[in-house]
């Protein structure tokens, strides 16, 4: 279900123009679901992916506590540090998709905080 999710999440990020520069991404800290370009060029974005197959135990969203996203900052951290070249703009979004038919319900936050 998660690998289906992302496919999904990828397929719907590209048909709205972003670039998708890289998936599963893991070091020490964790792991990047996807890593990609926003539409515009300007900003390199670490998406998280949560995929359920209904809303019983809560939104997918839902499941992004505080050390979680803490996990996520470290891990894009040491992607930005590995990079040759300085990134000036990223941020950390978190696609929650809910499959409980032939067709996902979608739910795209920009900007974990």
């Amino acid at each position: 279900m998660g690998r289906r999710g992302e496919d999904f999440a990828v397929q719907h990020l590209e048909a709205h123009g972003w670039t998708i520069h890289q998936r599963n991404w893991r070091c020490r800290h964790g792991e990047i679901d996807i890593i990609a370009i926003t539409p515009d060029g300007t900003t390199v974005v670490f998406v998280e992916v949560r995929t359920r197959s209904s809303v019983n135990a809560g939104h997918p969203l839902e499941t992004i506590g505080v050390r979680k996203a803490a996990r996520m900052r470290r891990t894009a951290g040491a992607w930005l540090s590995a990079q040759d070249e300085f990134v000036p703009r990223f941020r950390i979004d978190v696609i929650g998709l809910i499959w409980a038919g032939t067709q996902p319900e979608l739910t795209h936050l920009e900007g974990l905080e």
